[in-house]
């Protein structure tokens, strides 16, 4: 089992910053790809970016260039440092941890990001 806690979330003007913070407990937290979606009023829930254990990333085209995801695996933390926020940004963030081989899939409660134009 695997409890998840985001953090950072908030309201900030476009082109502004925030980061996101995700801290896991319950379990060995690098055995699983860690990943940030995010889901907008009337939109489905969509992924952001995603770290492996070993620190490969992948992201949306969307944010590619103005997000960086990494991970802390000493402080069972991950990551998402949000930059040149846009409104088209704004959304309910969610961290995720899946560790695919064993069909595990955790969800954090989720944190509020809003981006005024």
């Amino acid at each position: 089992q695997v409890q998840l806690v985001e953090s950072g979330g908030g309201l900030v003007q476009a082109g502004g910053s925030l980061r996101l913070s995700c801290a896991a407990s319950g379990s060995i937290f690098s055995l699983f790809v860690m990943g940030w979606y995010r889901q907008a009023p009337g939109n489905g829930r969509e992924l952001v970016a995603a770290i492996t254990s070993g620190g490969n990333t992948n992201y949306a085209d969307s944010v590619k260039g103005r997000f960086t995801i990494s991970r802390d695996n000493a402080k069972n933390t991950v990551y998402l440092q949000m930059n040149s926020l846009k409104p088209e940004d704004t959304a309910v963030y969610y961290c995720n941890a899946a560790r695919v081989v064993a069909a595990l899939y955790y969800w954090g409660q989720g944190t509020q990001v809003t981006v005024s134009s």
